[in-house]
């Protein structure tokens, strides 16, 4: 598989902010598609291909916020990360907080990395410009499988 195609899934319930990450990250050659949830069974339902979302892909990345309406950030993670289907996708955490107890619980429920959202429009683009050059291209990825 060649690097380019990836799908991300951005599960993030603040529309300007998911509105300003798929713009950026649909500009990058490596991605072929954001998919964009706004809640946690939303995220969970995508990604058992339940109701809207029978024909998602298995998402290459999942860049997630923790606080989220309905299930939270750290529940989906968990979820992800217990489950054999889904545990290799890596999850970065982008959040508006910055709190050493939110950090470490998500380290220890396996987050692949913690990123706080910058509040400077130039750093936010600077920060999803570097997670894309990062995982899409530097990191290797495994192969998906079809299932």
């Amino acid at each position: 598989m060649t690097p380019s195609g990836r799908h991300i899934l951005l599960v993030e319930d603040n529309l300007a902010d998911a509105k300003l990450a798929m713009k950026i990250l649909n500009q990058s050659a490596e991605i072929e598609r954001v998919h964009h949830v706004t809640d946690g069974d939303q995220a969970m339902n995508f990604l058992n291909r339940v109701d809207a979302f029978v024909e998602a892909p298995i998402p290459d990345l999942i860049i997630l916020d923790l606080n989220l309406p309905r299930r939270g950030g750290r529940e989906i993670l968990k979820e992800i990360k217990e489950n054999p289907r889904f545990q290799q996708i890596p999850v970065v955490i982008l959040t508006s907080s910055d709190s050493e107890s939110d950090v470490m619980a998500c380290l220890r429920l396996h987050a692949n990395a913690y990123v706080t959202k910058a509040l400077d429009l130039f750093q936010f683009v600077e920060v999803l410009h570097s997670l894309e050059k990062f995982w899409l291209v530097s990191a290797k990825l495994p192969m998906k499988s079809s299932q």
